[in-house]
């Protein structure tokens, strides 16, 4: 049986979690985890050119075989909603020029497919991740959380709540039909 690696990113402007796993038929194994951070006394565009070069070289060094990016929502301030907006961009860019094929889950679809419910905790997701990957210490917040969304793809983008996506559309970050 072939192993697949999955690379999952929650992007962020200021630090952009990664984290890679592997799935052997039912069972992950985790690879690798961190987080590209973005000096914010540089030029915007300086900022995004770190992120690109960044996830290029976890490419690189990780070889994955697919992607996995959370959908990010922030609606409280529009001009962090821009800015995380161009993360987010430069973070897929890195990827489908790394030659992977990129899924987008929500938030609330990671956290269904890792802990279960679509409100869970971030600490919850985080502990979560450390059971499922059997893992001696707890990554960042950032790298769990990237961690999340590789899991939530090797579960087929369903999880432990069964949460199929096919015919729903996102709104306000949840997921309607």
């Amino acid at each position: 049986m072939n192993a697949v690696r999955i690379l999952g990113i929650d992007p962020g402007l200021r630090v952009t979690g990664f984290g890679v796993i592997e799935k052997h038929g039912n069972q992950l194994h985790y690879v690798a985890s961190g987080c590209i951070k973005s000096n914010d006394r540089e030029a915007l565009p300086t900022r995004l050119g770190t992120l690109f070069s960044g996830i290029s070289e976890v490419i690189a060094n990780y070889r994955p075989d697919q992607a996995a990016v959370e959908i990010v929502f922030v609606n409280v301030n529009p001009q962090s909603t821009l800015l995380l907006g161009q993360a987010r961009g430069a973070a897929m860019t890195a990827l489908v020029h790394g030659g992977l094929s990129v899924a987008e889950y929500t938030a609330l679809q990671v956290k269904q497919a890792v802990v279960g419910h679509g409100k869970a905790a971030k600490q919850q997701v985080q502990d979560m991740v450390v059971r499922l990957l059997k893992l001696e210490g707890a990554p960042s917040s950032d790298a769990a959380d990237a961690l999340a969304c590789a899991i939530c793809h090797a579960h087929g983008g369903q999880g432990l709540g069964a949460m199929a996506t096919a015919g729903y559309r996102v709104r306000g970050g949840r997921l309607i039909r």
